[in-house]
């Protein structure tokens, strides 16, 4: 059985997916009802990124080491959760569709304890990510062929893992550079405008706690496991996968991520019952049990490492 997402990734530029998409919404119209936006996001985040400024206030006058350690073990745990807030609020459902400006301005807003702009650049790129998944110079969260060549042993790919949020943030520029947008610019100046206003309050501890924690918790983490766990190949066909443990409450359950790819209107808070309402579909496919078993695999096992994605040309890379 195979679910709508991998249905779409196997016939990319094709029109199977919406037919099939159609066809299970017909079947199970009540996950319409699961569209549109979540009322309870914006106070969550809000008061995420309320709790980053109290910490800010806090750590002042730590010691270094200190410093690094709450920025791993928990500034970082936050920041990488706003990182998957803004996910799910580039897709509008922080106010819905009709209010596209309000989602990209409360995104700036969830950007500011991460102390790098993030937000507006993600949503330029996320996009393509759903349109054309694992299309060759589309879906820039493919690894280049240096990295698939390099990161190749046990110990370079846990480089690679603790350097994920380099490649990242860089490989868009090489992949698939895109004209810089008066948002990110926006995005730019109101975040570090920020960061200059808590180093004039507080010193620079409490800027490197933010941007530290953003770094390592993005690469090296237990929570840094969907990155390699969402679309790597640990099965031949299949490139998508779940995963239901418990760390989906720290990450706006990002591990629904069949669920994501197949309704991606559909808020993070509401995609459990997505699973729930179209069991037949989800159950028996392949998911993952943890994160960090992920990660070890990953690493350790040779059949998988940066190789590991699923690349095709589609239409628009054709033409292009």
């Amino acid at each position: 059985m195979t679910s709508l997402s991998t249905l779409f990734q196997l016939s990319c530029g094709t029109m199977s997916y919406v037919y099939h998409l159609v066809w299970l919404e017909a079947k199970y119209p009540q996950i319409k009802t699961l569209m549109g936006p979540d009322p309870h996001l914006k106070w969550i985040v809000s008061g995420m990124v309320f709790m980053q400024l109290l910490a800010c206030y806090l750590v002042k006058d730590l010691s270094w080491k200190w410093i690094f350690f709450w920025a791993y073990a928990f500034g970082g745990c936050i920041n990488h959760s706003l990182t998957l807030a803004i996910h799910d609020i580039s897709h509008n459902v922080a106010f819905g569709n009709k209010q596209t400006k309000w989602n990209r301005w409360f995104a700036v807003f969830a950007n500011l304890p991460i102390g790098i702009p993030y937000s507006a650049s993600f949503k330029k790129y996320h996009i393509d990510h759903h349109r054309y998944l694992g299309g060759d110079s589309l879906d820039v969260d493919i690894p280049t062929d240096f990295e698939g060549w390099f990161f190749c042993t046990p110990l370079r790919k846990l480089l690679w893992l603790f350097l994920q949020p380099l490649f990242y943030s860089l490989r868009p520029l090489y992949v698939n550079p895109k004209a810089i947008t008066q948002m990110e610019i926006f995005n730019a100046l109101v975040q570090f405008s920020v960061d200059l206003i808590i180093y004039y309050l507080w010193g620079l501890k409490p800027v490197i706690y933010l941007i530290a924690g953003t770094i390592l918790c993005l690469g090296l983490h237990p929570i840094s496991g969907h990155f390699i766990a969402e679309h790597y190949m640990f099965l031949k066909g299949y490139e998508t996968y779940s995963y239901y443990g418990p760390l989906n409450w720290l990450t706006f359950n990002v591990g629904y991520h069949m669920e994501h790819h197949d309704f991606p209107s559909i808020p993070g808070c509401r995609l459990p019952m997505v699973k729930k309402i179209a069991a037949e579909y989800y159950d028996n496919l392949p998911h993952h049990q943890s994160w960090i078993r992920v990660l070890w695999d990953f690493v350790f096992d040779d059949s998988i490492g940066p190789y590991s994605r699923v690349k095709r040309l589609c239409k628009l890379a054709k033409e292009s």
